[in-house]
């Protein structure tokens, strides 16, 4: 069993207030847009970091992070990217593979919109952290927090955690 700390759209921005909902989680995972290495090494200092790069990273972050993650945790088939869309509407440069091989979980950031969604037509569960960050037009920073227990994803729980402006 596997408890997930999930989130995407940091651009730098780790807010003080973020670091107590990592805690008694297994894993973090970042679906993109980190901001810089320093980032993503201070959220692997919480606990094992599973990232991708999004399409505002530079090269140091792609050269440690991969375009796109796929594997497993526990007996969940995850992939992980950063631009990916959602269920009836993914991103062209995705379509095509989700369609021939879909996981079980596929995971995007990009759009700052916090989304969990099932494909019932490609029988996969489809996550959005939102954006844990500052930088854009969310109102309230988010993350998700879950559980993977051999085949089964539990106990989902959204987590606001930093209002901008505020």
């Amino acid at each position: 069993m596997k408890r997930i700390a999930l989130l995407s759209d940091t651009h730098t921005h780790l807010d003080e207030s973020l670091f107590k909902h990592l805690e008694g989680c297994d894993e973090v995972w970042h679906a993109g847009d980190i901001g810089n290495i320093e980032t993503a090494d201070r959220l692997a200092g919480y606990a094992p970091l599973k990232a991708v790069y999004g399409n505002a990273d530079g090269q140091d972050v792609r050269q440690v992070h991969p375009l796109h993650q796929r594997f497993k945790c526990e007996e969940v088939d995850v992939w992980m990217t950063h631009i990916g869309g959602y269920p009836k509407r993914y991103d062209i440069n995705v379509r095509d593979e989700i369609k021939r091989n879909p996981p079980q979980l596929f995971i995007s950031g990009h759009s700052h919109i916090l989304k969990v969604m099932f494909d019932k037509e490609l029988n996969l569960l489809h996550i959005n952290p939102g954006a844990a960050g500052m930088q854009g037009f969310h109102q309230v920073q988010t993350l998700i927090r879950f559980t993977i227990d051999g085949k089964q994803i539990k106990d989902m729980e959204v987590v606001e955690f930093g209002a901008k402006g505020k």
